[in-house]
C-alpha cells in the first residue's frame, strides 16, 4: 500500500515525527494529570483563603487590622526583606495568576518552602507593603504517593509503546530487506515492494529487485546451457557406446571404454543434478520409511547389499524426487568407496518440542582423513586421498543442498573400526512451499 502524500517519505522526517508525537504525547498525559489531580483544587482553595485573609486586612481599620493579623499570623515586612520567590512547576504560576484575579492584576506574589513555608504579596489596588502569609502545606500521604507514581509509570509505558510501534514502523523495510537476501540466498524467488517504503529505501529496494532478477536470469542461462551441452554430448557417447557393442575386437578393451562412456554419462548426471538442485520440485507430505525401502529396494534385488534399519517415523513434509537423490547419493557413495556391509539406518531423535528425523548411511571403508572433512562438501572435492575413485565430486555438494533445502544438516563421521557414517538430520514440520516466502 502507498504511503499517502501527508505522511512522511523520508527516514529523517518519519523520526522527526516519531520524537514529536511521543513528547507531545507525554505531556498531555502530564498535563491531564496535573488538570485532574487533587493538588491543584488544593491549590485554588489555597489561593482563594489567602486572597480572602489578605482583602480583610486591607479592609480593615488599623486597631481591626493589627487583630486579624494576630489571629492568622500575618507580618508586614520592608520590600527588601522579601526573598525571592521559588519555582515549583506548574503550581507557581497557577497561584500567581488566582491571586492576581482576585486581587488585581498589579499583584506580585513570592512563594517560597525553605526554610519554613510562606508567601509574601503586594496588592496596589487594595494597600501599600508587603504582606508575609504562613503557608501549611498539603502533605502528601502514603497512597498519594503510589497514585503518582502509578500514573506516571503509566504515562512512561504508553510513551514506551508508541515510541515501540514507530521504530518498528521504522525498522520494518530494514527488516524486509534482511528477510529477501536471505531467501536469495537460499535460491528463492523474491520481490520488495517498492511503493510504500521510505524515499532513501526506495532506490536501494529497486537496485535489489534488479539484482534479483539477474541473478535469476543467470541461473536460468546456465541451467539452460548445461542442459544443453548435456544433450549435446550424450548423443555422440551414445553412438560411441553402440559402435564399441558392436565391435568383434579385444572385448575386455571394449569392456573399459563402455565403462569410462557410462562414467562419464553419470558424471553429466551430476552435473545437470547440481544445477537443478530441486527448488522448483512441489513439496507433498509421505512416509519417509517407505521411501527409503523404495530406493533400497534395487540394490537389494540378488542379495542383501543393503541393510535396512528403519524405525517408524511421522510423515513428513518432503520433496519426494531431491530426497530419492539424496539417498542414492550416499548409497552409491558407499557402494563405491566401502565394498560390502552397506548400512542405512533411520530413526526419530531429539526433544518432543523438536523431533528430527536421522537417516545414517554406514559403510566399512577407509573414511575420510579428518583435515579433509571441512572441504568434503564443496563442488569438486572427492576426497580421493583418502577413499579414491572416480566422479565429478559433485554427489556430497548435492547431498548438503538437498537437506539443507529440508531445514537440514549432513555431517560426516569416522567409525571407530573403520569406515564412515554419513548422517543427515531433518527436522519435522519446519519446511515450507516455495510459494509461502513470498507473502
Amino acid at each position: 500500500m502507498k504511503a499517502p502524500l501527508w505522511f512522511p517519505q523520508s527516514f529523517f522526517a518519519r523520526t522527526l515525527w516519531l520524537v514529536l508525537i511521543v513528547v507531545l504525547f507525554s505531556k498531555v498525559l502530564t498535563l491531564f494529570y496535573l488538570m485532574m489531580n487533587e493538588d491543584v483544587l488544593v491549590d485554588r482553595q489555597y489561593s482563594h483563603g489567602a486572597a480572602l485573609t489578605l482583602r480583610a486586612y486591607w479592609a480593615a481599620d488599623d486597631e481591626n487590622r493589627e487583630r486579624i493579623a494576630k489571629a492568622v499570623g500575618l507580618r508586614r515586612v520592608p520590600e527588601q526583606e522579601v526573598p525571592a520567590s521559588e519555582y515549583h512547576w506548574p503550581y507557581s504560576e497557577i497561584f500567581k495568576r488566582q491571586m492576581q484575579a482576585e486581587l488585581g492584576p498589579e499583584t506580585e506574589v513570592h512563594v517560597r518552602i525553605q526554610p519554613s513555608p510562606a508567601l509574601w504579596a503586594r496588592a496596589p489596588g487594595l494597600g501599600r507593603g508587603w504582606i508575609e502569609v504562613p503557608l501549611y502545606p498539603y502533605p502528601l500521604q502514603g497512597q498519594r504517593i503510589w497514585s503518582v507514581l502509578a500514573w506516571f509509570l503509566g504515562i512512561g509505558l504508553l510513551s514506551t509503546a508508541a515510541a515501540w510501534i514507530f521504530v518498528s514502523q521504522l525498522n520494518l523495510p530494514l527488516k524486509r530487506l534482511v528477510y529477501a537476501a536471505r531467501q536469495i540466498g537460499q535460491g528463492r524467488s523474491v520481490r520488495l515492494p517498492v511503493s510504500d517504503t521510505p524515499s532513501e529505501m526506495t532506490e536501494l529496494y529497486r537496485a535489489f529487485n534488479q539484482m534479483a532478477e539477474d541473478v535469476e536470469q543467470a541461473g536460468r542461462e546456465r541451467e539452460l546451457m548445461l542442459a544443453g551441452v548435456s544433450h549435446d554430448l550424450r548423443t555422440p557417447l551414445t553412438r560411441l557406446r553402440l559402435s564399441l557393442e558392436l565391435m568383434p575386437n579385444d572385448a575386455e578393451l571394449t569392456e573399459e571404454m563402455v565403462r569410462d562412456i557410462e562414467d562419464m554419462d553419470a558424471i553429466l548426471d551430476q552435473f545437470l543434478a547440481f544445477i537443478r538442485d530441486g527448488r522448483d520440485e512441489p513439496v507433498e507430505t509421505a512416509d519417509l520409511g517407505e521411501l527409503i525401502r523404495e530406493v533400497v529396494q534395487p540394490y537389494n534385488q540378488h542379495a542383501e547389499t543393503v541393510r535396512l534399519c528403519v524405525e517408524p517415523i511421522p510423515m513428513l513434509v518432503l520433496r519426494r524426487v531431491s530426497i530419492k537423490r539424496l539417498l542414492v547419493n550416499l548409497i552409491e557413495n558407499a557402494l563405491r568407496y566401502g565394498g560390502h556391509g552397506v548400512e542405512l539406518e533411520a530413526h526419530c531423535s531429539g526433544d518432543p518440542n523438536a523431533p528430527y528425523v536421522v537417516i545414517s548411511v554406514l559403510d566399512r571403508g577407509t573414511g575420510i582423513d579428518p583435515r579433509e572433512m571441512s572441504e568434503i562438501f564443496n563442488p569438486f572435492i572427492r576426497g580421493d586421498r583418502a577413499r579414491g575413485g572416480k566422479g565429478a565430486g559433485l554427489g556430497l555438494a548435492i547431498v548438503k543442498r538437498i537437506a539443507a533445502q529440508h531445514g537440514g544438516v549432513v555431517e560426516l563421521r569416522n567409525r571407530s573400526g573403520g569406515g564412515l557414517e554419513a548422517r543427515v538430520s531433518l527436522p519435522l514440520g519446519l519446511l515450507l512451499p516455495r510459494d509461502a516466502l513470498k507473502s
